[in-house]
């Protein structure tokens, strides 16, 4: 059976898809095909259901909710750091409730987030990794930062804001869960499982042969050097991303209370994992 499998061109994502990649995991039957784009395209492919399983923004899973259901491991979590705000000056909420803050992209879970911690700001969205640039060039007033973008703003002279990561363990006691991955309804209960086990089995793969995968996922660095690569890894590959576990679970469904407390979804969400 095909499967294509969405995911960003990230050091981390590949590193989770190492053991599948390169032969490492038995595919028990299935084929798969790595698609690779950006977290807003997979975001927006989810809500027609294009892939069969597809990393997406936790702030996307409501949305997606009736084709998808998430696979309880994969996800990118981090416990005290996350997204960030950065300008080239110091800047208090306030000043960012008023002043425009690109951001990259209005499904994102760092978009989410920092409403959650500011209410109502001006945004536009920017390619994730055109933001810094947005924010040096005075286009824009400030920028929400994900991906590498969190460990190299300071080579360009910009200052952090905030931290979205540390806000939320300060406000929850939780890691802020950031991007999952899903899998698709209509593939049946006993595919998903599977499927699921085969797809864990490339993570814990990626996590006992650190080294090889981490060798592999550093061709998908944009520019980072070896050890901001293997850096970024450490920060969004871990035991959460091997298996939620009760506190991951809570963070997720903590999450995405508060996004349907300020109106985010239009329906209800109903949090599922594939057991």
């Amino acid at each position: 059976m095909k499967v294509r499998l969405g995911h960003s061109p990230d050091p981390d994502d590949a590193f989770m898809f190492w053991g599948l990649a390169e032969g490492e995991v038995d595919p028990r039957g299935f084929e798969f095909e790595h698609v690779l784009r950006d977290i807003q395209t997979l975001n927006e492919w989810a809500l027609e259901g294009r892939l069969e399983v597809t990393a997406i923004s936790l702030h996307a899973y409501p949305l997606v909710q009736d084709r998808y259901v998430l696979l309880p491991h994969g996800a990118s979590m981090g416990s005290g750091y996350g997204p960030i705000v950065v300008a080239r000056g110091a800047l208090a909420d306030d000043d960012l409730r008023r002043i425009e803050i690109a951001v990259p992209g209005r499904m994102t879970t760092a978009f989410l987030a920092l409403k959650l911690r500011l209410g109502d700001f001006p945004w536009r969205e920017v390619p994730f990794d055109e933001i810094i640039d947005e924010v040096t060039s005075g286009r824009a007033d400030a920028g929400l930062l994900i991906h590498e973008g969190q460990l190299t703003y300071a080579a360009e002279g910009l200052e952090k804001i905030v931290d979205l990561g540390e806000w939320w363990l300060a406000e929850t006691g939780l890691p802020l869960p950031l991007g999952v991955n899903v899998a698709r309804r209509d593939l049946g209960d006993d595919v998903l499982q599977e499927l699921s086990a085969v797809l864990a089995e490339s993570i814990r793969a990626g996590l006992d042969n650190r080294d090889r995968a981490l060798q592999y996922a550093l061709q998908f660095g944009r520019g980072l050097d070896d050890e901001l690569a293997d850096r970024f890894v450490g920060m969004y590959v871990n035991e959460l991303t091997e298996d939620y576990g009760e506190e991951g679970r809570r963070a997720v469904r903590e999450l995405l209370r508060r996004g349907e407390e300020i109106g985010a979804f239009s329906e209800p969400v109903k949090v599922e994992f594939v057991r």
